[in-house]
């Protein structure tokens, strides 16, 4: 795929992205920022180790919280809820260059989610799936509002990313509502610097690359063997599109999805107990990266959902991307595949597990970029 940041929408005629059906839901009880579920998983485990400990933490942490009221934003027309022990988030990047950011790029105005992945918690909360939504996706963006009041028009054919852009993160969740027909019991969002700091308050990241990976864009130089990777290298082998695979978001997103599993891996080893320093500089960092929807936008509302997520560890989470086929008119896009991504929304709308036929025969499942992490 062709690195190409235009955001500009197709003719109606030429492609027209189809949503799913609405499903039932329960009640509630880049230089891209693609870092996003790792350091909600990292915050969820610093949450449940800490415990009661950060007790005396709350107050200060609480301040550095960011929520946003979706449900305000959203109204009554979206899938319904139904309670069925699962749950489901959407996790969420945008690629504002204000702040400690610019040093990655300039900002064109404004953001844009390139990062999204659905999390699908099973009932019992023992495993996950991971579906992740190329940016580069022409998809059906419902009609939004802006954060002034505006409606932006409905677009037939719109690239998957430009949605944060028209309406922030409201829109963005909307947007894969009507896909799904799957309702989002939450949203988290995070950006580069939190990300970069949070590795390094780790201690770094311990992987093994396959093949070596030399990309002058992200700044990344790792030969084939074990490293352990700072913030900036962190964040460097997330962003990485040239330097593994055919340089395209696909393979981005499967080199994503294996550091997730090496970071998941070695969060479980931290002595928090035994060093309270860097509890505190991980629970600092996490908060302060993080933006929630107002429901979550508390510490002790964030320790409840991390207490749901501790049993979910590498070997129970499924990573799978997006079906989707090369855009034969315009290759630096991707098309959704309707009817394997139907079987996927349909498998999670009933908390069944993904099946394997569902990515077979898609762009994303075809690449080996994934294998150069582990």
């Amino acid at each position: 795929m062709a690195e190409d940041s235009s955001n500009a929408p197709v003719s109606p005629g030429r492609h027209r992205a189809r949503g799913a059906t609405a499903g039932r839901r329960r009640k509630r009880p880049s230089t891209r920022r693609r870092a996003v579920l790792y350091t909600v998983w990292t915050l969820a485990a610093v949450l449940v180790l800490g415990g009661a400990g950060l007790g005396y933490l709350y107050y200060k942490l609480n301040g550095n919280l960011t929520g946003v009221d979706v449900n305000a934003a959203l109204g009554a027309n979206r899938p319904e809820n139904v309670d069925n022990g699962s749950m489901d988030i959407l996790v969420l990047g945008s690629d504002s260059r204000a702040g400690k950011n610019a040093k990655y790029g300039t900002d064109e105005g404004t953001s844009r989610s390139d990062t999204a992945m659905i999390v699908h918690v099973y009932k019992g909360h023992k495993k996950a799936s991971v579906i992740s939504i190329p940016r580069d996706t022409l998809i059906e963006r419902p009609s939004c509002t802006t954060k002034g009041g505006q409606r932006t028009p409905a677009v037939q054919a719109a690239m998957f990313n430009s949605a944060y852009e028209a309406g922030g993160p409201a829109c963005t969740i909307k947007t894969i509502e009507s896909m799904t027909g799957i309702r989002m019991d939450h949203f988290l969002e995070v950006d580069f610097s939190g990300f970069k700091q949070l590795i390094d308050d780790l201690g770094g990241v311990n992987i093994t690359t396959t093949a070596p990976i030399h990309d002058a864009k992200s700044h990344l130089d790792l030969e084939p063997g074990p490293h352990t990777l700072d913030g900036e290298q962190s964040l460097g082998l997330v962003r990485t599109r040239h330097g593994v695979g055919d340089g395209s978001d696909l393979g981005r997103i499967k080199l994503q999805q294996a550091f997730v599993k090496a970071l998941l891996d070695q969060v479980k080893h931290v002595d928090l107990f035994g060093n309270p320093k860097k509890l505190y500089d991980l629970a600092d960092t996490s908060t302060k990266a993080l933006t929630t929807d107002s429901e979550l936008a508390s510490v002790s509302k964030l320790k409840g959902f991390a207490e749901s997520l501790k049993g979910i560890g590498s070997g129970n989470m499924k990573m799978t991307t997006l079906p989707v086929e090369y855009d034969p008119q315009n290759p630096a896009r991707v098309l959704p595949m309707e009817r394997k991504a139907k079987l996927i929304w349909t498998a999670l709308r009933h908390d069944r597990p993904v099946p394997a036929s569902a990515t077979k025969g898609s762009a994303g499942d075809a690449t080996s970029a994934g294998k150069v992490v582990k």
